[in-house]
């Protein structure tokens, strides 16, 4: 005589694993756009690097206008590519009297909208 699963205990098992995906998927969720938020960050601090090594030889950050691609003109980045965020989006720059700020549109790519990452806001 075969032995078999009786529906009433397919039905317990598969109730079982919905509840588990229930509680675990939103987690799982929350924790992947935390951690690209935190490869943001880590991308921004590199591009900082940069633009400081730039401030060290010209005694004065990038302007707004000539923004990131001066340094790829001045070969700051070994590899000729300024990073992107993480969701593809070119780092926007912004020079004000003697510092800089970097922003990140965030995964709505739109500039403005409470998803942004700033740089000055990272090591908070």
């Amino acid at each position: 005589m075969k032995k078999a699963f009786s529906l009433m205990e397919l039905m317990v098992v598969i109730i079982i694993l919905g509840l588990l995906a229930a509680f675990v998927l939103p987690n799982l969720t929350g924790k992947s756009e935390e951690a690209k938020d935190k490869i943001v960050c880590v991308q921004m601090k590199s591009i900082s690097q940069a633009l400081k090594l730039y401030k060290l030889d010209n005694s004065t950050y990038p302007t707004t206008e000539e923004g990131l691609n001066i340094l790829i003109e001045k070969k700051y980045f070994e590899d000729g590519k300024l990073p992107k965020d993480s969701w593809s989006n070119p780092f926007i720059y912004v020079q004000s009297d003697d510092s800089f700020d970097l922003i990140s549109m965030g995964s709505d790519k739109k500039e403005n909208t409470e998803d942004d990452i700033y740089y000055s806001k990272c090591s908070e």
